[in-house]
């Protein structure tokens, strides 16, 4: 049975990315407790709207949990308080009636806000067009069964692969770190034969990208594995660290070309 709930949001809000933010405060009334998050969201700014205000600007596509545009800080943690959850496929009631909420934007030098709660993310994409790749030729799908791989690897490919590429793991970082994302995108190639052929050269870009793009340092704090909506694990840092350990020793003095 639905319930109806009254809330104290605390919003960041920002015109752009050069003028200054602040918190300001509103209440969402009669919040149904079968509304996502952003449903919420949706609801406030209707409001605004009505009063000749501006809306709240937040990033927001698929609304399914798959794309992870959808990403905010509530109350100090990425995607909201349920773990495995995106922004959008938070339900309201998680929360009581009577609650007050803080919601920001990602907090990462690397992401800077562009408006309110819309931060630049195309640091993750240039992560990934660095090395995040293969450049053999695919074609059509082949038969399943035509080229082997090992079950443990295909599973451990796959639990990388689900990384969306939200940034949460940077937000919860308190370094601000990008390692888990690029260790999903680097492990998830490594571990297939589609992936070997550029294996060594795709560790040292797209971690050399990491770095150019000011991304802090992993200090194995925990805090992205803990926040990441799908569950990634940092044992995937470790194999990042592993395939690059290699690289650097295979090619000691390979330059690594970095985007600005």
């Amino acid at each position: 049975m639905s319930r109806n709930m009254r809330l104290v949001l605390n919003v960041w809000r920002q015109k752009s990315a050069s003028a200054p933010g602040q918190f300001v405060r509103y209440e969402a009334n009669n919040v149904n407790d079968h509304m996502s998050f952003l449903e919420m969201l949706d609801v406030v700014n209707e409001e605004l709207l009505a009063k000749g205000e501006d809306p709240i600007a937040f990033d927001h596509d698929c609304r399914e949990g798959i794309c992870g545009m959808c990403g905010v800080v509530i109350d100090g943690v990425p995607h909201g308080p349920s773990s495995g959850t995106t922004t959008c496929q938070l339900h309201m009631r998680t929360f009581k009636d009577g609650d007050e909420l803080t919601v920001e934007p990602w907090r990462a030098g690397a992401f800077p806000v562009l408006r309110d709660l819309v931060v630049d993310r195309t640091a993750l994409d240039r992560i990934i067009q660095a090395g995040g790749y293969v450049s053999v030729r695919t074609g059509s799908a082949p038969e399943a069964n035509s080229l082997p791989i090992a079950k443990v690897d295909s599973d451990k490919a796959f639990d990388a692969a689900t990384c969306i590429g939200c940034g949460a793991c940077v937000a919860a970082c308190p370094n601000a770190s990008a390692a888990l994302f690029t260790a999903a995108k680097i492990a998830h190639l490594a571990l297939l034969p589609q992936g070997e052929p550029e294996r060594q050269d795709r560790a040292r870009k797209m971690v050399g990208q990491m770095d150019a793009e000011g991304f802090g340092h992993c200090t194995s704090h925990g805090e992205c594995e803990a926040a990441c909506p799908k569950g990634i694990s940092i044992g995937f840092i470790a194999k990042m660290n592993r395939e690059l350990l290699a690289a650097m020793a295979a090619a000691p003095n390979e330059v690594v070309t970095r985007e600005k």
